[in-house]
C-alpha cells in the first residue's frame, strides 16, 4: 500500500515539475537586423490594347461586293478595304442629275421671261405686277437649281462612301463581315473592321482599387506577367491615371493607363496582364523582418517576476517603464503627423521592437519608414545592424497558449500591449 502512494506523489511531484518548467521556459524566434532594399507595390490587374484603335465602319447602306482585307493585314492610310454594292447608289446619282438638269432649263426659261418682262417695263408696257412676277420666278428657279445641285454632291458622296478606305496605316485586328452580307446603316455605323496604327507601342488598362490610387503617380515603374508568357516579365511606365470611376458592386476602382513597349510584338490585344506598380523604393536601409513588428508577448515574464517577488502591481518597474513608453509613442504619434497646408495628415511613423535583455523580452521604441510584406524600415532607434528583435514564439507557445489551455478560449492581451506599429 505505502509503496503505491510513494510512487504516485512521486509522479504527481514530477508532472507539476514539468508543466512549471514547461511555463518559464519560452523559446523566442530571433532574427537579425540588417541592410538591404525596400520595396512597397501596388497590385492589379488590367488589359492590353494598342494606343491608337480605330473603328471603320459603313456611314451607307448596301451589301457587301467584295473584300480587300482580312485578318492581321497590314494596311495604309487610304487603302481600299471593302466595296459596298453601288447599284442603288449609282442610280441615285443618276436621277439628281436629272432633277438638276431639269432646274437648269427651269431656270433659262425664267431668265428669258425676265428679260422680256424687264424690256416691257422700261416702255411702260407692263405693269410693276408683271415684273415682279417674273424677277420672283427667276430668283424661285436659280434656288431650285441649288436645291438639286446639293442633291446631287449628296448622292455622289454616299456613292463615295460605298468604297470603304483606311482611316490610317496599321494591323487589321478585326473583321465584322463577308462578301454577300447586307449592311444596314440606320442609326448607327456598323463595325466592319477593327485597325490597330502600332503594335509595338501598346498601353495596359489596368484597374486600381480606390484604397491603393491615391500612392499611383505618373511616372512609375510597372512590372507585368500576362498568362502567355508566364515565365517573362514586361515592363511599363505609369502614364495616365483617369478621374472616372467605375463602380461594380459597391466596389470603386480607377483606371489607370500603362505604356508599353512592344518591339517584338510578342503582346496582343486583349491579354490580360497581372501588374506590380512600384509606388517607393529605399535601398541600403535599415530592416527589420515585419514579423517583428506584430510581435507581441503572449506572458510579460518581468511582472510575473515581480509578482512572485511580493512586490505587487503599484511598485512594478516595468509597469512603470511599459506605460512610460506608451506616452512616448502616443507623443511621438502626434510629432510624426504634422498638418500641412492641405490639411493632410500622415499616419504614425512611431512603433515597437522586443528585444531579449536579461533573459526577457524588452521593448525598444523606434521609428519606422516603409514597410512591405517582407520587411520594414527602421529610420530611428537605439538598435543597430547585427541586432536580433523577436519575431515569434517557437514551438507550442507560438500561438501564445500553454499546453494545459484549451485553444478554442478566447486569449487576453498583455495588459500596454499594442499590436504592429
Amino acid at each position: 500500500m505505502w509503496v503505491g502512494g510513494l510512487i504516485a506523489v512521486l509522479v504527481a511531484g514530477g508532472f507539476i515539475l514539468l508543466n512549471k518548467n514547461g511555463d518559464n521556459d519560452v523559446a523566442y524566434r530571433l532574427e537579425k537586423i540588417d541592410r538591404g532594399d525596400i520595396v512597397v507595390s501596388v497590385s492589379a490587374t488590367g488589359t492590353l490594347n494598342a494606343v491608337t484603335t480605330v473603328q471603320v465602319g459603313s456611314q451607307v447602306s448596301g451589301t457587301i461586293a467584295k473584300l480587300y482585307a482580312d485578318f492581321n493585314d497590314m494596311v495604309k492610310d487610304g487603302q481600299l478595304l471593302a466595296q459596298l454594292d453601288p447599284t442603288f447608289l449609282q442610280a441615285t446619282v443618276n436621277e439628281q442629275k436629272a432633277n438638276m438638269d431639269r432646274a437648269t432649263a427651269q431656270v433659262q426659261e425664267a431668265q428669258r421671261t425676265f428679260d422680256r418682262t424687264s424690256d416691257l417695263f422700261s416702255k411702260t408696257l407692263v405693269s410693276q405686277a408683271d415684273m415682279d412676277a417674273a424677277t420672283t420666278a427667276l430668283e424661285s428657279a436659280k434656288a431650285s437649281l441649288q436645291q438639286a445641285k446639293a442633291a446631287l454632291e449628296r448622292a455622289q458622296v454616299n456613292l463615295r462612301y460605298a468604297t470603304i478606305r483606311a482611316p490610317i496605316s496599321g494591323v487589321v485586328i478585326s473583321r465584322s463581315v463577308d462578301v454577300g452580307q447586307t449592311v444596314a446603316a440606320s442609326l448607327s455605323a456598323p463595325t466592319l473592321f477593327a485597325i490597330a496604327n502600332d503594335l509595338r507601342k501598346m498601353q495596359v488598362q489596368a484597374s486600381v482599387d480606390e484604397a491603393d490610387i491615391g500612392q499611383i503617380k505618373p511616372g512609375q515603374q510597372v512590372i507585368f506577367r500576362v498568362d502567355a508568357f508566364a515565365e517573362v516579365e514586361f515592363n511599363g511606365v505609369v502614364s495616365q491615371i483617369r478621374l472616372a470611376p467605375t463602380i461594380t458592386q459597391n466596389v470603386v476602382t480607377y483606371t489607370v493607363i500603362v505604356d508599353v513597349d512592344n518591339p517584338k510584338q510578342k503582346l496582343m490585344p486583349g491579354m490580360t496582364a497581372t501588374l506590380t506598380i512600384e509606388v517607393e523604393r529605399r535601398e541600403g536601409v535599415l530592416r527589420v523582418p515585419v514579423q517583428a513588428t506584430r510581435f507581441t508577448p503572449p506572458v510579460d515574464e518581468a511582472k510575473k517576476e515581480t509578482a512572485d517577488a511580493g512586490l505587487g502591481a503599484d511598485t512594478s518597474s516595468v509597469q512603470r517603464r511599459e506605460m512610460r513608453g506608451e506616452r512616448r509613442m502616443r507623443r511621438g504619434d502626434e510629432e510624426g503627423r504634422p498638418q500641412g497646408g492641405d490639411g493632410e495628415r500622415r499616419r504614425s511613423t512611431r512603433g515597437r521592437l522586443w528585444i531579449m535583455k536579461d533573459g526577457n523580452p524588452q521593448p525598444v521604441f523606434v521609428r519606422r519608414g516603409i514597410q512591405n510584406t517582407q520587411f520594414a524600415e527602421i529610420e530611428s532607434s537605439e538598435l543597430k545592424e547585427g541586432d536580433e528583435v523577436i519575431v515569434g514564439i517557437a514551438g507550442a507557445q507560438a500561438s501564445g497558449q500553454s499546453p494545459q489551455q484549451n485553444p478554442f478560449m478566447p486569449q487576453q492581451m498583455p495588459r500596454g500591449a499594442r499590436r504592429g506599429f
